[in-house]
């Protein structure tokens, strides 16, 4: 198979601990991780070995491509080789099994998701539940306040995400969210669909939110505990 050069090293994955009802959705998660493959794309990930999670890191690694999970979940690794960031208060009990590469301790949940962005050079959102949405909804509010500047995909797998895509829609009709802040959101049917458009993203920046500064606060270099910015 012939690789795709990309603009990106590492894109962030946020998806299901489940495979979900469809076999569409598992479908989506392998092919996800071939793409990423074939652009010699990284990924960043949630952890775990399971559900949609499993897949798209199984996927990418069988392709030989490296995979940092940053993992709030158990870790069932076999002979994927995953680095992982893990909130300290919830090492005792997530660590099972001989642990495969290095764990890299944080101290707490927002640390985690500051590491994840921190690492990925773009993010993408699989089907999945709350912690999928929480994720998603955080990286966007980050762009749509300036924090970064990286493009989010919704893989709306057999429209998976046309809820919320026009619950977002009826927000900007009432003015709640702008038409720059709507177009934060990139969204496809199929991975190479969606992989190409991120890759055409180009940020536009609310007049307002261009101009906030941020004193003080960096969420995505935080100083961990070594005191080493990272």
């Amino acid at each position: 198979m012939e690789e795709t050069k990309s603009r990106f090293n590492r894109i962030c994955v946020f998806c299901g601990s489940s495979s979900g009802k469809k076999a569409s959705y598992q479908e989506a998660a392998v092919e996800l991780g071939k793409e990423l493959v074939e652009r010699r794309i990284d990924l960043v990930y949630g952890g775990g070995s399971v559900g949609l999670m499993g897949l798209v890191s199984q996927a990418v690694h069988d392709g030989g491509r490296h995979v940092l999970g940053v993992s709030t979940l158990g870790l069932k690794v076999r002979k994927i080789e995953i680095e992982r960031v893990i909130p300290r208060s919830l090492m005792p009990r997530e660590i099972t099994g001989v642990t495969v590469g290095e764990v890299r301790a944080v101290s707490d949940m927002h640390q985690r998701k500051a590491e994840m962005a921190r690492q990925a050079d773009a993010f993408i959102a699989l089907p999945g539940g709350y912690g999928t949405m929480e994720e998603l909804l955080e990286v966007i509010t980050w762009a749509q306040l300036g924090i970064h500047h990286k493009p989010v995909g919704l893989l709306n797998v057999d429209g998976f995400y046309n809820s919320l895509l026009s619950f977002i829609d009826k927000a900007v009709d009432e003015g709640f969210i702008s038409p720059t802040a709507r177009r934060i959101i990139v969204s496809a049917p199929t991975a190479k669909q969606l992989v190409m458009a991120l890759e055409e993203y180009v940020p536009e920046h609310d007049e307002i939110t261009s101009k906030l500064v941020w004193e003080g606060v960096d969420r995505l270099n935080y100083v961990p505990e070594s005191g080493v910015a990272t």
